[in-house]
């Protein structure tokens, strides 16, 4: 099988495991807004920030960003500290509560489906399957890197 058919084949597999296995919605993130989201997914991704530094990466003003900022703040998703490296600036970060709602929301399939599915091979084809999907997102960390 060439590398084409083999890429249509994993992305059709991929697509029924990702139907028979996605996790249905709780409820957790409609408390947070897409605005609000976004500026979780973002500091968790590059680490503390600025206000200013924030609403340059959403292209908003410093005044939409910081309302964003305090109702996240409000309910308890992020802080703002000093920099220790320069304590004219503050910073703002993930709470412990905002890093778990952002792990969370990151986590697209439900464990217990997959354990039930995985529960029906046996121990090497579980250690086969893991180990070649596990190549597989090597290879596309290193295309990332490349592009």
């Amino acid at each position: 099988m060439d590398a084409a058919a083999t890429a249509a084949r994993f992305a059709a597999a991929f697509h029924e495991v990702f139907l028979g296995c996605h996790r249905r919605d709780d409820g957790r993130w409609r408390t947070v807004s897409a605005e609000g989201y976004a500026v979780l997914q973002h500091l968790a991704r590059i680490g503390p920030a600025t206000v200013g530094e924030a609403a340059r990466h959403f292209a908003r003003s410093q005044s939409a960003t910081s309302e964003i900022l305090f109702r996240l703040e409000r309910r308890g998703l992020v802080r703002r500290f000093r920099d220790d490296r320069d304590r004219r600036r503050n910073l703002v970060w993930l709470t412990p509560a905002g890093l778990e709602l952002w792990r969370d929301s990151m986590r697209v399939l439900d464990e217990a489906r997959l354990a039930a599915i995985f529960g029906t091979l046996s121990a090497r084809q579980r250690v086969q399957t893991v180990r070649a999907l596990e190549r597989v997102v090597a290879a596309a960390g290193k295309q990332r890197a490349v592009q």
